[in-house]
């Protein structure tokens, strides 16, 4: 049987197509390549084609037997998503309404979906658990929450048999063991990718957004995940509904806080050489502290992060290096 991976032409999903490979797993890949890179996908069939299309995916499925869908097709970008929000709505939650239901219809039962602790929105403590309330305060974060949603009432209908995860990611960074797979700064707007910027590009100017918050060093604290740690996650999740997990929501993280300025001081160690970079004003809405509490993925998937940050860094400067305009 396979494993129907949409959006696997991505940065998280050809990572995680990757670790379903190197489990042993079938696995066939529907991208737009809107967004995503042909090249990333390594040892999969990649078919070019949209979600939405429900006579294509059931082509598919029938085609390749699938039993199981890890859904990451969406748009990502939060500033984005408040510029353009009927974008957002349409693309990742109405065409994942549609695929969810040639799913069913088809009786594809196990799906693991790509959700963000952005749901949180501002956690009133750290580390944030899952039973934390959901206060997304943009449009992308909503569309994640209602694709949640969407699979809770799901599981609860006596008309699906369809049980879900939903992974709420942290700060996913890095570049595969092999140099093959990474970021592309030029259309990624996380930190990582645009430190290596700063490094690389001489021309390019590393803003700090506000040193003044409530923290040792005075900048914002995340929970920084290799993105291979966070490709097995997926693997394990299939695993937990293949031996009849029900229906639930995971942090992905390390349970780790890392600022701003620790980032860039391990940066400068793994490259021999300073990053350059300047202060500016604050960003409405920056969360202050954030990263994840793991105990109910390593209790429920039995996964856990195993690479630290310094192991993030130098995959990530290696992929920069050598790669300084993504695939192209």
């Amino acid at each position: 049987m396979t494993i129907l991976v949409t959006g696997g032409a991505g940065y998280i999903g050809a990572h995680t197509v990757r670790a379903l490979r190197e489990a042993s797993r079938e696995v066939v890949v529907l991208d737009t390549l809107e967004r995503g890179n042909r090249e990333a996908v390594i040892d999969a069939k990649l078919i070019v084609g949209d979600i939405a299309d429900d006579a294509l995916v059931a082509k598919i499925c029938a085609d390749y037997k699938v039993d199981g869908v890890v859904h990451f097709a969406a748009y990502k970008a939060v500033g984005e998503s408040m510029t353009h929000p009927e974008m957002y709505w349409n693309n990742n939650v109405a065409s994942t309404k549609k695929l969810l239901a040639t799913l069913q219809r088809l009786n594809v039962k196990r799906f693991v979906f790509s959700s963000s602790a952005a749901v949180y929105g501002t956690p009133k403590t750290a580390p944030v658990n899952e039973s934390a309330p959901t206060e997304p305060e943009s449009v992308y974060a909503e569309t994640k929450l209602a694709v949640e949603n969407e699979l809770t009432d799901l599981a609860k209908s006596s008309n699906s048999a369809m049980s879900s995860v939903s992974l709420r990611y942290f700060n996913a960074a890095g570049a595969s063991s092999d140099n093959k797979i990474g970021e592309d700064w030029s259309t990624s707007q996380n930190l990582v990718p645009q430190v290596m910027r700063a490094l690389i590009d001489k021309s390019f100017k590393l803003k700090i957004f506000g040193n003044d918050y409530p923290t040792a060093d005075g900048t914002c604290i995340r929970d920084y995940i290799h993105v291979e740690d966070l490709a097995v996650a997926h693997v394990k999740a299939l695993e937990y509904l293949e031996n009849g997990g029900a229906t639930t929501v995971c942090n992905i993280g390390t349970g780790q806080g890392t600022s701003v300025l620790q980032l860039i001081e391990m940066t400068s160690k793994v490259a021999k050489q300073t990053v350059p970079y300047e202060i500016a004003a604050r960003r409405a809405g920056d969360p202050v502290n954030v990263y994840a509490d793991v105990a109910m993925a390593k209790k429920v998937l039995g996964w856990q992060s195993t690479r630290d940050l310094q192991s993030i860094i130098e995959s990530a400067y290696k992929w920069h290096s050598t790669h300084p305009n993504g695939y192209r």
